[in-house]
């Protein structure tokens, strides 16, 4: 059974809000700039949204795939990580 799992909702749905939320991030970065702001704001929220939003969408995933094929979903559960870290490297560097 070949099946490409990469190409599910599940596995595609956190990828594609990780990189919404690192485009949030870096569409504040060159509009507000890297300071801090008193109030969060509208982006902050969203980036917070989009990383929690893909919870429920990943446990889905994990436990669909994880039985049928565990290594394949090894690995598509190990990049919806890395974009998870990739998307929060910004505000971890910048203390926002």
């Amino acid at each position: 059974m070949n099946i490409n799992i990469f190409t599910r909702p599940s596995a595609l749905a956190p990828l594609v809000m990780s990189l919404a939320a690192l485009a949030i991030v870096l569409g504040r970065m060159v509009l507000a700039g890297t300071t801090r702001s008193a109030d969060e704001g509208v982006a902050a929220h969203l980036f917070q949204l989009l990383i929690a939003g893909q919870l429920p969408i990943v446990a889905f995933f994990a436990i669909r795939w994880l039985q049928r094929t565990p290594g394949r979903a090894l690995v598509v559960l190990a990049s919806q990580g890395v974009a998870v870290l990739i998307a929060c490297a910004p505000v971890f560097y910048f203390h926002w």
